[in-house]
């Protein structure tokens, strides 16, 4: 049994597609679906079923994926290991919130390449639960979240801080007040918002719902770069992490609304599958983060 073959098999086990696991294994489709033809032959069973354009994995077929994986992994692992002397190297697709991808590619970015040069970074922005889809089926490597708080199983919790959350608002803005307010006061401003499903929105949506209040927000972007300069020239409010806006708070050009009852709990979380395995590739990208924090 070639390893090759197995490697090919989780490949199209995991994207569900022979096209898709030739474009990531750069084979011609012909030679994705010999390999496979060659594993069903040797062991004497159907793997995948195929109807017209679509293959659904047999019961057989999830039978040898653990073990395939297994086999993979240890043949990664041993392979990576004849190199241990050399610097790490390899390819991490990184998948997050726009918010947090901006935040890293700025702030930290440059000093990781400098220190890890033969490491290449894909980042990649989605909602939460794309996120979790590209990890269940390994599209992606490595999330980072900006959500309310995740416990499963099925995942690896690298590092994990909670967040503070404010609405905000400029300076100069007609809505900019000390004076403590309630939801249903607010809930008719001109909200700027990042967009709907993403992360702390979709937390802050829920918490609205819950009080049987709904938002039609002025503007929608996934830029919280775009939202804080909008907010500066005194139009509308925001509900935003306190790491995107504290500097501006700080300077003066935005301020802090006393929202009273409302309680949106907001963690950033990096996390694997924990099935992924941890080349030392990944695992160098996840110790610079745990040690670094991509803090902004």
């Amino acid at each position: 049994m070639e390893i090759r073959n197995l490697i090919t098999f989780v490949r199209v086990a995991e994207l569900n597609s022979f096209t898709k696991a030739a474009e990531v294994l750069d084979y011609s489709q012909s030679t994705v679906s010999f390999q496979i033809k060659q594993l069903e032959n040797e062991l004497g069973c159907l793997l995948f079923e195929r109807i017209n354009h679509s293959i659904t994995i047999t019961e057989r077929g999830k039978e040898l994926l653990e073990y395939a994986k297994e086999i993979c992994r240890l043949s990664d692992e041993f392979t990576e290991r004849q190199m241990a002397p050399r610097a790490p190297k390899g390819f991490i697709h990184v998948v997050t919130p726009d918010s947090i991808c901006e935040d890293m590619m700025l702030a930290n970015y440059a000093d990781f390449h400098k220190s890890y040069p033969d490491i290449s970074l894909k980042f990649t922005t989605a909602d939460t639960a794309t996120m979790f889809h590209m990890l269940d089926h390994n599209e992606a490597d490595l999330m980072l979240t900006l959500d309310s708080h995740v416990y499963h199983s099925d995942y690896i919790i690298a590092k994990e801080e909670h967040v503070d959350m404010h609405f905000v608002t400029g300076s100069s803005s007609p809505y900019a007040t000390a004076q403590p307010l309630s939801l249903s006061q607010i809930a008719n401003y001109p909200f700027l918002l990042t967009e709907r499903g993403m992360g702390y929105r979709r937390a802050f949506d829920m918490a609205m719902a819950r009080a049987s209040l709904e938002v039609l927000p002025a503007l929608e972007l996934g830029r919280t770069d775009i939202i804080t300069n909008v907010l500066e020239h005194g139009i509308g409010v925001s509900f935003l992490p306190d790491f995107v806006t504290q500097k501006r708070v700080q300077a003066g050009t935005l301020t802090y609304l006393n929202v009273t009852d409302v309680q949106v709990d907001i963690w950033k979380q990096l996390i694997y599958h924990k099935n992924k395995w941890v080349s030392r590739a990944l695992h160098t990208l996840i110790n610079y983060i745990k040690a670094h924090e991509f803090e902004t």
